[in-house]
């Protein structure tokens, strides 16, 4: 039994034990993810036409997910290790699990750029962000913060449920689609600050940065 799969080409199908050789852009960016930043990887659904590569018809987030039958690429891959284990997967997205290398606070993008100079200017560490096709900043954090967040803003004097804050925090559980592939067919995620050796292999804890993003974030809203 096969399984479809979304690539540059369109959907098509993909019979167990099919491959294709040749080293691409995907294995060279998963090489770089897993060899230099110390992040696991997961091949993703694509989205084309409203469908998504995983087949179902009745899939919730078409093109947002990880594919059930894929195996994690654990962090410390080599390219050759790389492109052996992308090769049953041409075509997927680029998706990383949020909890083990690093959490995840996201604003809208708007109020990610502006907080994202307030903070260079200001000096404090910072590790990789992203901005997303539906107008979403991912910033990254030490792994296990995301879950401080409530009480980290309630201590700042910020009420985690104001429904005009707009911050959130992923960790365990969650994943992010990463650059440059594209998310859920709107197009591709990229790089507001790009991953450095001091910065993507021990992120920044959230209290760091929390207080200039909700300041940001709810300045924004309002």
């Amino acid at each position: 039994m096969g399984f479809t799969i979304g690539g540059s080409r369109g959907m098509r199908e993909i019979r167990p034990g099919s491959r294709r050789r040749g080293r691409s852009s995907e294995c060279t960016t998963v090489a770089e993810f897993t060899g230099l930043w110390g992040w696991d990887v997961v091949p993703g659904a694509r989205a084309a036409a409203g469908s998504c590569s995983c087949g179902r018809t009745d899939c919730p987030a078409p093109g947002a997910h990880p594919l059930d039958f894929a195996p994690v690429i654990p962090a410390g891959a080599t390219l050759d290790q790389a492109t052996e284990a992308w090769a049953d997967f041409p075509g997927a997205a680029v998706m990383l699990p949020v909890g083990r290398a690093f959490d995840v606070i996201e604003v809208a993008e708007p109020a990610g750029r502006r907080a994202l100079i307030r903070l260079e200017r200001m000096g404090l560490p910072l590790g990789p962000v992203t901005a997303t096709p539906e107008g979403r900043a991912h910033f990254f954090v030490a792994p296990g913060t995301a879950a401080e967040l409530p009480e980290l803003l309630y201590r700042m004097g910020w009420d985690w449920d104001d429904a005009t804050l707009d911050l959130h925090g992923f960790s365990h559980g969650t994943y992010i689609t990463a650059p440059p592939s594209d998310l859920a067919g709107l197009g591709p995620v990229h790089w507001l600050r790009s991953p450095a050796l001091d910065s993507a292999t021990k992120p920044p804890a959230a209290r760091l940065l929390l207080g200039t993003l909700a300041y940001v974030a709810h300045r924004s809203r309002a």
